[in-house]
């Protein structure tokens, strides 16, 4: 396949990864009488069950060649990437909106692409600078009218919000450097059976996440309301967990991490577009000119990578 093949081809992976995982944002408006750890410990139980169901045929001969180290690795990628980061980003939603944790966590991009611009063999980070530059002012567009505004200013929890967003933008940014590391050195396992024994691992560690959540701001509920919580749990869990990770390592493989980082920017995307359809509302000025300058930042990206010589994708995932 040539350069330019792979290039969309993970192009495309990254849009139906960015459109999946943009579901994360409307479940905690879902399912709001739930907490996000209640949400949290649901969401990725459902995960390591359908994981552990697809992987199961295959799992001798996986395991077979995995150490310490690599399983070491999937723990700390499972809580990053998984456990920390959604209950962080869920708690952001309920106390600050989706607009603004769209925000906060809009600036994954710009946090993966600094980091994998110091790869070596890295396209030149003065080349991505047009890219960085629009992506960075698509964001700004994206929550300048929710955190200007005095509604915004003055919700209760909105700082703690914020202060929750942020910890969850560190959080994806480690698991997407880490997880891009980690798909290199095992080449020998599929980036879909390694999502898949992220779930496996993901689905023990929610484990523990149950008595805390059944436990802490526990309330009653109606059986209709725990039907609606479980279908959410379970739709967000295959939809954004096993299709969207899967998509997600395919284009990581594709690309170098540089580009990778561009790629997050669906996620925020479609996180806007699903918010407005939640919100039954057409974007407004400044939200249409950030989409516009979001699509122009990968187009950006996409034309760096394609005008230096010789580039060939590392292989790199979020």
């Amino acid at each position: 396949m040539t350069s330019d093949g792979r290039m969309w081809i993970g192009v495309g992976c990254g849009v139906a990864a960015g459109a999946l995982w943009g579901l994360v944002f409307l479940a905690p408006q879902l399912v709001r009488e739930f907490t996000p750890l209640q949400l949290a410990a649901a969401r990725y139980l459902a995960y390591g069950l359908f994981a552990t169901a697809l992987i199961a045929p295959r799992w001798r001969r996986l395991t077979r060649g995995l150490g310490a180290r690599e399983w070491g690795a999937l723990v700390w990628l499972s809580l990053l990437g998984n456990i920390i980061y959604y209950v962080l980003l869920a708690s952001a939603v309920q106390l600050g909106g989706i607009a603004m944790t769209s925000l906060i966590i809009g600036f994954l991009p710009v946090a993966v692409t600094l980091i994998g611009s110091r790869d070596q063999g890295a396209t030149p980070l003065i080349r991505l600078a047009p890219s960085l530059v629009l992506g960075t002012a698509g964001i700004l567009c994206i929550g300048w009218q929710s955190l200007g505004s005095i509604d915004a200013g003055l919700r209760p929890g909105g700082l703690v919000g914020l202060a929750c967003a942020i910890g969850a933008l560190a959080s994806w940014t480690s698991y997407a450097v880490g997880n891009a590391r980690w798909l290199v050195r095992v080449r020998h396992i599929s980036s879909y059976d390694w999502n898949l024994l992220t779930g496996v691992v993901t689905g023990g560690l929610a484990l523990l996440l149950l008595p805390p959540a059944l436990l802490i701001g526990a309330q009653s509920h109606e059986a209709d309301a725990w039907l609606r919580f479980a279908g959410v749990a379970a739709g967000v869990a295959f939809c954004a967990s096993i299709i969207g990770n899967a998509c997600w390592n395919w284009m990581s493989r594709l690309m170098p991490l540089t580009m990778v980082g561009q790629m997050i920017l669906f996620e925020t995307l479609f996180a806007l577009l699903y918010g407005f359809l939640w919100e039954r509302r057409l974007p407004t000025t400044l939200e249409s000119v950030a989409i516009v300058l979001v699509v122009a930042s990968v187009l950006a990206c996409v034309t760096a990578h394609r005008a230096r010589e010789g580039d060939r994708p590392a292989v790199s995932p979020p």
